[in-house]
């Protein structure tokens, strides 16, 4: 039986982000301006014909899969990204007490602009107008400027993901990213669900740290983004 992280994105689609799910039947997706991730029931032929048929020409479409797939023609294939897919089974160790300990304040829609600006210089994946809709953003600032941030984004049942760990230039090596992944873990397993994670399979630093705050990895996932493909200006079929 598949485990339901086999299929993350089409699991919260139906389960914990179903009240942002767009789309009926065997394809669903998340807002535009929200997400670029699209949920399909069954990853094949007639699932993607019908996912080309609902999404707009210019919109870039992200498929998470536990095994390469094969696009059709009718796709251009914009990039793939080979991730680790990482859960924390257990309650998180406490963080080490320290004098400069930061402060964590919760990130709102004010701080939309600033979320922005910090996941553009920083690119640790898809960050829209309103992906805070996700909840449970939150953040550190320094002398008025958010130099850090992590929240919530997909949650198939009983699982919630950590994503938009980010940390502005000059500010790595403080522990930020430490604090705001144990205190989302934390906040996590206080809903008695598991914290789960993607990170990138190249970035080796990263998945060093998670290791370190306990996380393990479950399995390699391949992220596929793609966008409807143009011909001569008329959309292919």
């Amino acid at each position: 039986m598949a485990h339901i992280l086999d299929n993350p994105i089409w699991n919260a689609l139906i389960t914990g982000n179903a009240a942002l799910a767009e789309g009926e039947g065997e394809v669903k997706c998340f807002p535009a301006d929200v997400a670029p991730f699209v949920g399909l029931k069954e990853i094949n032929p007639g699932n993607l014909a019908r996912l080309y048929q609902r999404v707009a020409a210019e919109r870039v479409a992200a498929i998470v899969a536990p095994a390469p797939i094969d696009i059709p023609d009718v796709w251009k294939v914009l990039h793939r990204i080979q991730a680790l897919q990482m859960i924390h089974p257990a309650t998180p160790a406490k963080p080490h007490a320290s004098a400069d300990k930061p402060t964590l304040i919760p990130l709102t829609n004010q701080h939309i602009p600033a979320m922005l600006e910090l996941t553009a210089l920083t690119n640790p994946g898809p960050f829209y107008q309103r992906t805070i809709l996700f909840g449970s953003y939150f953040g550190i600032v320094d002398d008025s400027q958010l130099v850090a941030m992590a929240g919530f984004r997909m949650n198939p049942g009983d699982f919630i993901e950590i994503s938009a760990v980010c940390t502005r230039p000059g500010y790595n090596g403080r522990g930020y990213a430490r604090a705001l992944i144990l205190h989302l873990a934390g906040l996590i397993h206080k809903k008695n669900s598991t914290p789960f994670l993607h990170v990138r399979k190249d970035n080796k630093r990263a998945i060093e740290v998670y290791h370190q705050l306990g996380f393990t990895t479950r399995h390699e996932m391949t992220i596929n983004f793609i966008k409807k493909n143009v011909l001569a200006g008329n959309e292919m079929s």
